[in-house]
């Protein structure tokens, strides 16, 4: 959701700023907030109760970036942007990785809040897994459309953040972040980080990018696999709905397997699509922030 980080970037953003600097620091706020268990500062550990990162950053396909399993340094964006600006390689990972921010002035951060020590401690004693996702920041704001859950409060799960922008000049960027599945497996790495998996911007025809599962979204280069449906002609939520539909036929998801799929187009329409209820996006725009159900999967047309 990362409310806080639009409202944040919203003002400099809509003076004149650019979609890359937007996206980058959208994703900074959000691995920044100890509130989000599934991004930087507040993500669940692995297995082993290490905090690791994920995340890149793309403008085209000239210009991308994308570090993995990062243990000290949580704003894995600003380091995947180093990565495209000041390197020929397209992803970093592990303590290279780590290395690569140092040398490029990037300083190591603290990487597991005392609240997410406590709930991979309490995994290991009984092996219960917390419910992840809800974006607090968002509860009773007055510039947000509410959706309200079954108690009242206003339901948006939080995820993987996955942000897509179009500037005033029509540039395009987008950028992931995440600090992956809770209690992974040591060394596990999804699709987020993966250019044309959980990201992927082509300027003149479009963008998208994917949460849930990552292995899901890999498996059909999800992301890829929207912006070459928008290439085709397919609008963004036909797009988005492509990959849902080839990843039900072609990857056995699970019954409670989630994926969500978000698509702008280089003409500033949007689209999105879900496997299952829950998901939610934030949309920002001259009226403002709205967190929307998808456009497919949830009280939508599919």
């Amino acid at each position: 959701m990362a409310l806080g980080g639009h409202e944040q970037v919203w003002p400099q953003f809509v003076a004149g700023g650019s979609s890359v600097d937007a996206v980058e620091e959208v994703c900074r706020v959000t691995e920044d907030d100890p509130s989000v268990d599934s991004v930087g500062y507040g993500g669940l550990p692995d297995a082993d109760g290490d905090v690791t990162v994920d995340g890149c950053i793309m403008c085209s396909p000239k210009r991308l970036g994308g570090v993995a399993a990062m243990r000290h340094h949580r704003h894995a964006v600003t380091v995947a942007r180093r990565v495209m600006e000041q390197s020929k390689h397209l992803l970093l990972v592990g303590e290279a990785a780590d290395e690569f921010a140092e040398r490029h002035g990037i300083e190591a951060t603290p990487m597991c809040t005392e609240k997410a020590r406590q709930l991979w401690e309490q995994w290991r004693s009984d092996g219960s897994m917390p419910p992840q996702g809800m974006d607090r920041s968002l509860q009773s704001h007055q510039q947000v459309r509410p959706i309200q859950g079954s108690e009242g409060e206003v339901e948006c799960p939080h995820d993987t953040i996955g942000t897509l922008a179009i500037d005033c000049s029509g540039s395009m960027a987008g950028a992931c972040s995440t600090s992956g599945m809770p209690f992974k497996t040591p060394g596990r790495v999804g699709d987020s980080p993966i250019i044309g998996h959980g990201l992927y911007v082509e300027p003149g025809v479009g963008a998208a990018t994917a949460t849930g599962v990552g292995e899901l979204v890999s498996a059909v280069c999800g992301s890829f696999l929207a912006v070459e449906a928008l290439r085709e002609g397919c609008n963004p939520i036909e797009a988005a709905g492509r990959v849902i539909e080839r990843i039900d036929e072609v990857a056995s998801p699970a019954a409670d397997d989630q994926v969500a799929v978000i698509v702008l187009a280089a003409d500033g329409s949007i689209g999105s699509a879900a496997r299952l209820p829950g998901f939610r996006l934030l949309v920002s725009s001259e009226q403002g922030h709205q967190c929307m159900s998808p456009d497919l999967g949830e009280g939508g047309a599919g």
